[in-house]
């Protein structure tokens, strides 16, 4: 059915040029014609986000409107008249709100019609308005530019005695800085407002002009707690512009160690659960079970959070069979415990109460927002791109892909219980598969310019990783789309019309970094 309406699609506009090139479907369009083929994408294909490239021949600036679907193709829609204003498609598909407000700010690329540009990643306390660092021209831009204006978060709530309550941004502990501003007139939050980007990185400006070892070094960085992830989805990309095909051995280890990730990185997240709730003592028995988990990574890679495991063409080091058949059975020793103390907290009244009812995340808004991760996937959207669009070895492996259907609180925690589960399943399935072959590819290189996608489904949802390289194997330019930047445009919905109270708690369900936003 999505190839049959791509192909409709493109026979309406057969006088747009459309390329086809290793794992995707560019469609060259003019802006104008941008809303449309975006409302006819839309039932059925997934926006995954806006990747900025240079046009290879003039070297101006031009962006990709990046979609998705179970199965089908990657659809890019090529938006070239760069120069004039881009017609806003976040009226059709709201994910497009945040990543248009930082193609603007980023880039200096205006899209009409659009409600609230500037003064988003770039806080024009610290940054002139029109900077734009991400052009190549960017520092003349700046030192041109002398006025800046001050933009402030709009205030939707205007009854009589209505306030916000700011959050933020210092927090103690380890929580990184992110503001929250929390209109009410009493204790029910009627709005919320986030005030992300104060520690904004700057990653994709880094990765200009490195080669695919130190991108993958600085890709693991986005998000320390999910580097595996991040730096396979960059792999993936440089692997193909190679051409190099990755060894089965490989393959079916990257798949091993991601489950593993995603399982040390869900308990993290329940454990963030019950300590918001209250409950500490199964809080620190879960973390402390974590804590095995990280040390057995520790101690069999080189890093607790698998940092340098990944490398262009394979990974840094192989196990024999038997070191991961025990690898396996280590696993079971740990999540053995850990699911009678999850198990036990459905009959838990009190932990019950917190969680249930709270916090709800409307299939629609879920969709509106085009969520990703077990977020989206507690809130009914059946989605992860180990079945829509098969990676590495996943194809080989047998799991399910959890849904519910409340989309609250106690929604998120079933779902994250219910993943550990699988992710066990499928490194169980594992050792029998593994091939005695070499592990790695050799002469890995990159010998033409081009651009190409990588991806992969992260603990907290997709990470989509767009690299264009030169000849010589650089890169020219890289956009990465985290689960963050998906994930926490929709956060502010779910906390409207609950307590004050139960902000902590709402937050610590949805599991959001705030790394791999401020990349």
């Amino acid at each position: 059915m999505t190839e049959k309406t791509l192909e409709h699609i493109l026979e309406q506009h057969e006088e747009m040029a459309v390329t086809v090139e290793p794992n995707w479907i560019r469609i060259a369009a003019p802006a104008s014609r941008l809303p449309e083929l975006a409302s006819q994408l839309a039932p059925e294909w997934a926006f995954a986000g806006i990747v900025p490239e240079n046009d290879p021949k003039t070297q101006s600036l031009r962006l990709l409107y990046v979609f998705y679907a179970r199965n089908g193709p990657w659809v890019g829609i090529e938006v070239r008249n760069h120069d004039q204003s881009i017609p806003t498609i976040s009226n059709i598909l709201f994910a497009a709100d945040w990543q248009e407000r930082e193609m603007e700010d980023l880039f200096d690329v205006q899209f009409e019609g659009h409600p609230q540009l500037g003064d988003f990643v770039l806080h024009d306390s610290h940054w002139p308005e029109g900077t734009a660092p991400m052009k190549r021209h960017s520092w003349e831009i700046r030192q041109k530019t002398t006025e800046s204006r001050n933009l402030s978060t709009p205030r939707i709530v205007e009854a009589s005695g209505s306030f916000v309550m700011p959050i933020g941004p210092i927090f103690s502990g380890t929580q990184e800085a992110i503001q929250f501003g929390l209109e009410t007139v009493g204790e029910e939050i009627v709005f919320a407002h986030i005030r992300p980007f104060y520690k904004y990185r700057a990653v994709e400006k880094l990765l200009e002009g490195q080669t695919p070892s130190v991108a993958l070094l600085i890709a693991e960085r986005i998000d320390g707690l999910t580097a595996f992830s991040h730096s396979l989805a960059m792999a993936q990309a440089f692997e193909t512009l190679a051409g190099a095909p990755v060894p089965p051995r490989v393959r079916l280890l990257r798949v091993f160690w991601a489950e593993i990730e995603r399982i040390r990185s869900h308990m993290q997240v329940l454990a963030g659960i019950l300590e918001s709730t209250g409950l500490s003592v199964p809080a620190n028995l879960i973390q402390a079970l974590e804590e095995d988990l990280l040390q057995l990574s520790g101690a069999l890679t080189g890093h607790r959070y698998l940092f340098g495991l990944v490398r262009p063409g394979g990974l840094s080091r192989d196990w024999s069979d038997t070191e991961i058949e025990n690898i396996v059975d280590r696993l079971g020793t740990i999540l053995e415990p850990s699911q009678r103390i999850l198990d036990a907290l459905t009959f838990d009244n009190s932990f019950l109460d917190r969680l249930e009812a709270v916090g709800t995340l409307s299939l629609e808004s879920a969709s509106t927002h085009c969520l990703v991760g077990p977020v989206a996937r507690a809130s009914g959207i059946n989605r992860d791109l180990r079945v829509w669009q098969p990676y590495q070895a996943y194809d080989q492996i047998t799991f399910d892909v959890p849904v519910q259907a409340e989309g609250d609180g106690y929604a998120r925690f079933r779902q994250l219980c219910q993943e550990i589960v699988q992710s066990y399943r499928i490194v169980q399935q594992i050792p029998p598969l593994l091939p005695a072959a070499l592990s790695q590819t050799e002469d890995f290189g990159i010998t033409q310019a081009g651009t190409a996608l990588g991806y992969a489904e992260s603990p907290a949802g997709a990470v989509i990783c767009c690299v264009s390289a030169n000849s010589r194997g650089m890169v020219e330019r890289c956009r990465v789309i985290t689960p963050g930047l998906v994930n926490w445009h929709a956060f502010p919905q779910s906390v409207r019309h609950f307590a004050f109270q139960d902000f902590p708690i709402i937050l610590a369900t949805f599991g959001l970094s705030v790394a791999d936003l401020d990349r």
